[in-house]
């Protein structure tokens, strides 16, 4: 069965665009024209995403995705911003949004967004919410982004950082080198699944006595990766 994605959207043209084209793409469609309609198709049935305008008549955007939080976390929305509303955009990406697309937008990129957002959400949620994570040796910090082994700091760049915490954050996980793409480099990023594998080289030696011999970030061949603590 096909994703289905709830849009709510109070300009009847982009409305009809949206549903139009997501429907091209194989999704299953249901719409909202007002907050207070989006309200109620949410509670009718649960979509797999939701394109959520924030300027919204009755029920305003940003109030729908608080609510939606609220109730389920793991419900990917993706906001549609006014070009330069910067502060509405923020205040949606703190309130827990996926993503963001800025009107007037392209399909491709609309779409790209959408895709990234639903295959973020099918690897599930991280397993550990902490703040620290160990695995042997290695402990990895959130709040301050910074690595240590056997207690001894470890130089890693931002990139490499947000490698090591999207593998630590889903142990045993057999993830792709796709997955692992779209979400460590973005949807839109045009690198390949080499990228990938050159990365989870330079973590190795930077993190292993014998990176020829990986004890955590186990390759898993024709596949992608398996983070093991």
């Amino acid at each position: 069965m096909s994703d289905t994605i709830l849009i709510i959207e109070d300009d009847p043209a982009i409305l009809l665009g949206l549903r139009m084209n997501l429907s091209k793409a194989g999704y299953r469609i249901r719409t909202a024209s007002d907050g207070h309609e989006g309200l109620l198709e949410l509670a009718k049935e649960r979509p797999s995403l939701v394109l959520l305008d924030l300027m919204l008549p009755g029920v305003d955007g940003l109030e729908i995705l608080r609510q939606v939080r609220e109730e389920d976390p793991a419900l990917p929305v993706v906001v549609l911003t006014a070009l330069g509303n910067e502060k509405d955009k923020v205040k949606g990406l703190d309130l827990g949004a996926n993503d963001y697309v800025t009107k007037p937008f392209g399909v491709s990129e609309l779409l790209a967004r959408v895709r990234a957002a639903l295959r973020t959400a099918s690897l599930g949620p991280a397993l550990d919410p902490t703040d620290i994570l160990r695995a042997g040796a290695i402990e990895l910090h959130r709040d301050t982004r910074s690595v240590q082994v056997d207690g001894g700091a470890v130089d890693l760049t931002t990139r490499e950082f947000d490698l090591l915490l999207f593998l630590m954050e889903r142990p045993e996980r057999v993830l792709t080198r796709e997955q692992i793409l779209v979400n460590v480099w973005g949807d839109d990023y045009e690198g390949t699944d080499r990228t990938v594998d050159n990365f989870v080289s330079m973590l190795r030696k930077k993190l292993q006595e014998d990176p020829d011999h990986p004890r955590h970030m186990r390759t898993v061949y024709g596949i992608g990766y398996r983070f093991v603590p």
